[in-house]
């Protein structure tokens, strides 16, 4: 069969989409198991055409990745799009936000959502259209038929994830030099599935049925040795989950050899528990470390079920400087918080001295344990703000001096600390010397931050949403 995988992209609106442009690896994951079809991968960024793509290649089946809420609008006009251009075209949708919520996808133009690992699912149900057996027989989908959204019940869950083929990276060719985390080109790997914490902001544990997998170290060195480019993003929740697996990883990085500058996320009690594991990946590249800080109290911490201390933030903060690996400190700014609350975060900032910090709004992800509670209390169901950067919840402030602290929030980070000054400039010296940077890739960055420190972005978005219903 011919098989299109999409992945949407969003050319307006604000979000940190314009500054994390990373690969689709559950779609090359996904292409790489469907051995035996004839699989292309259309990545939408401005510059593709889904009309042509379509007209041209005649798939059989469609399948779209829909991961995030602020994507099924676009999922849905893409799938009517396919159905308007090639009516007996099989559309599918999988992803996170499509597992969780499979009937925000029951439209006439979407035949099904595969909920859950799209790698042993896509293929069986694949079998069954192409030797035109009954698809309510394949587990793990919600058929959308005449009489209504139907489960064909749970398919087990892949117990070895060595089994699984290598992502197709080959389809995304095309694509490399779009992809990009803040100004340096990006790949990715993913070692791990699941995360075995129950933060009450995340859908990754649910997604996962609440089970945490693992590549074993030698796999891991395989995908890295057919992974291109110089710098590889560990996906992975919480890399350090299994610590002798992730110091193995690193004694096997050295050992053949894999020059390659490393970023993964960890929990700081992780990094408390083991700094020398941080040693010893140093030593193998990393350069990197996104930590979720979230609050700056540990009650707050509590609302969130982070099971974790601001005591561990700042050790592992500590541990990191040491070795001299930078800090992405993530912070879940809460749409009651007032002056006080973005004024004590300010002084936090500087007197730990967090040169990367990036601040998110409390948004209740449809599938999250959060959503089930505050759903009552949204001021919006329109998904294109669930982006994580606008309130959709009632705020303390107005929404006008909301975003004003918001933003002056990213400008006391960004602008407002010297030593960001010299870093960011030395970054995009460097870059542009060795060719890592382009021009037009500094100026859609300085673009991108420009929106962030700009209150009246944010409040624009509400605008051009409302003006789109």
């Amino acid at each position: 069969m011919k098989v299109l995988l999409i992945q949407p992209r969003r050319s307006s609106g604000l979000g940190f989409h314009p500054h994390a442009v990373v690969e689709p690896l559950g779609l090359e994951m996904v292409a790489g198991a469907l051995e035996g079809h004839h699989v292309n991968l259309l990545d939408l960024f401005p510059s593709e055409d889904l009309t042509a793509a379509i007209a041209s290649f005649r798939p059989d089946a469609c399948g779209i990745s829909c991961t995030f809420t602020v994507d099924v609008r676009r999922t849905l006009e893409i799938a009517a799009k396919i159905k308007e251009i090639h009516p007996r075209c099989f559309v599918f949708v999988g992803g996170h936000h499509a597992t969780l919520n499979p009937l925000d996808f029951f439209y006439e133009a979407v035949d099904a959502v595969i909920l859950g690992e799209g790698e042993t699912t896509a293929p069986a149900l694949l079998h069954a259209l192409q030797t035109g057996s009954d698809i309510q027989s394949v587990p793990g989908l919600m058929l959308f038929t005449r009489g209504g959204p139907r489960f064909t019940g749970v398919r087990p869950l892949l117990e070895e994830l060595d089994r699984l083929p290598f992502p197709a990276r080959h389809l995304t060719s095309p694509y490399r030099r779009h992809y990009h985390l803040g100004l340096g080109p990006i790949a990715t790997v993913e070692t791990a599935w699941g995360c075995p914490y129950r933060c009450n902001f995340c859908s990754v544990w649910r997604f996962y049925r609440r089970r945490f997998r693992a590549k074993s170290p030698e796999r891991v060195i395989a995908e890295l040795q057919a992974t291109p480019g110089p710098q590889v993003l560990f996906t992975d929740d919480n890399f350090l989950t299994d610590v002798p697996r992730a110091s193995r990883i690193a004694e096997l990085v050295r050992h053949h050899r894999v020059r390659k500058e490393f970023l993964f996320q960890a929990r700081s009690d992780s990094i408390v528990r083991h700094p020398e594991v941080i040693a010893q990946w140093r030593k193998a590249g990393l350069s990197s470390v996104f930590i979720g800080f979230e609050k700056i109290d540990d009650e707050a911490l509590e609302s969130v079920e982070k099971r974790n201390s601001v005591a561990n933030n700042e050790r592992a903060l500590e541990i990191l400087r040491r070795h001299k690996v930078r800090v992405v400190a993530s912070f879940i700014i809460d749409p009651s918080d007032g002056p006080s609350e973005f004024a004590r975060l300010r002084e936090y900032i500087r007197r730990l001295r967090i040169r990367t910090p990036t601040f998110s709004v409390l948004t209740p992800l449809p599938g999250t344990q959060l959503f089930e509670a505050l759903r009552h209390r949204l001021t919006t169901t329109n998904y294109e703000l669930f982006d994580l950067l606008h309130a959709v919840l009632p705020t303390r402030l107005s929404l006008p001096e909301f975003y004003r602290e918001l933003a002056r929030l990213y400008r006391f980070a960004y602008l407002g600390q010297l030593a960001n000054w010299v870093s960011t400039a030395g970054a995009l010296a460097s870059g542009l010397v060795r060719g890592r940077l382009s021009l037009s890739r500094v100026k859609d960055s300085i673009l991108a931050g420009w929106h962030l420190f700009n209150p009246g972005s944010y409040l624009a978005d509400h605008a051009r949403v409302a003006g789109s219903l």
